[in-house]
This record gives C-alpha cells, sequence and structure tokens, in this order.
C-alpha cells in the first residue's frame, strides 16, 4: 500500500476587507482513494474533498464542479473558492506549492486505475473531528447539514 500524501501548506483567506490574511491549510491524497481525492484541510476543521482532476484542470483555465471553483489567477497565483451552507471562502494560493503537492501525488497513482472513465467525484464537505474533546460529534447533526462523512 502506498503511504498518504500530507503536505502542510500557506494560502491567503480573501475577505470582503482590504487586507487578505494567511491561513495554514493542509493538502492530504490517498492513493488507495479509488476516486483520486485530494483533500484541503482548513484551519476550523472543515475538510473539503474532491477529484484532484479539478486542482490540475484548474492550474490552466477556470473550472466548476458543484460547490468548488478553481481558476489561475495570473502566473503564480491559484484561486479556490468553496461555497457551502455557511457562506463563501476564498483562497489564494501559490501554484508552485500545488504544482509540487500535485507531482507528489501523481507518483503514487497506480499505472492502471480502476476508476478509469468513471464520472469525476462530487466535492464534498466535511468537519474533521475535534481531538480535544472526550465525545464525539452528534452524526445526525452532521447529516441535516448534509455533510458526508470523510473517507480515510
Amino acid at each position: 500500500m502506498s503511504p498518504v500524501i500530507e503536505e502542510h501548506a500557506r494560502a491567503r483567506l480573501i475577505t470582503d476587507g482590504p487586507l487578505t490574511r494567511p491561513v495554514p491549510v493542509d493538502l492530504r491524497y490517498d492513493p488507495a482513494d479509488e476516486r483520486r481525492t485530494v483533500h484541503i484541510g482548513l484551519p476550523d476543521g472543515t475538510d473539503w474533498a474532491f477529484g484532484r482532476d479539478l486542482l490540475e484542470r484548474g492550474l490552466r483555465t477556470p473550472i466548476e464542479r458543484g460547490a468548488v471553483r478553481v481558476w489561475p489567477c495570473g502566473r503564480t497565483q491559484l484561486i479556490v473558492e468553496l461555497h457551502s451552507t455557511d457562506g463563501v471562502e476564498v483562497f489564494q494560493f501559490e501554484i508552485r506549492t500545488l504544482i509540487r503537492f500535485l507531482a507528489r501525488t501523481r507518483t503514487q497513482t497506480p499505472a492502471a486505475s480502476p476508476d478509469a472513465g468513471r464520472e469525476p467525484q462530487p466535492p464534498s464537505r466535511t468537519t474533521r473531528p475535534d481531538t480535544s474533546r472526550t465525545t464525539r460529534p452528534d452524526k445526525s447533526a452532521q447529516q441535516e447539514k448534509g455533510a458526508q462523512p470523510a473517507h480515510g
């Protein structure tokens, strides 16, 4: 089994105000996932999961799939816009960070993938469990919000 690829990165949170602020994000890829899913973990515990191809295509041209929009911004930046019932979050990434991460994911992808030819996975948003708590979050509350359980 191939190891999970995790990379800590920084993105800039774009807000309505005149200032942006840097935020730490976690990029994660599990080659065992049959849908080639990448995860972007945000500081608030939210985990966005979507097909790796969405980031790859977004490096070259604007693309939208479900609640996620990705587009290049100049030659060195990439914008990732995430829509949820809580609102919209817009992040600006250094393209080289994502290129490096995606290159690492390609080295872990099997040559003959069982998901070849399948439709791309729709994006999903989940909340990572808070490990500082002793109780687990109520599953029914997550389902009411439309959250899908995180895989992996």
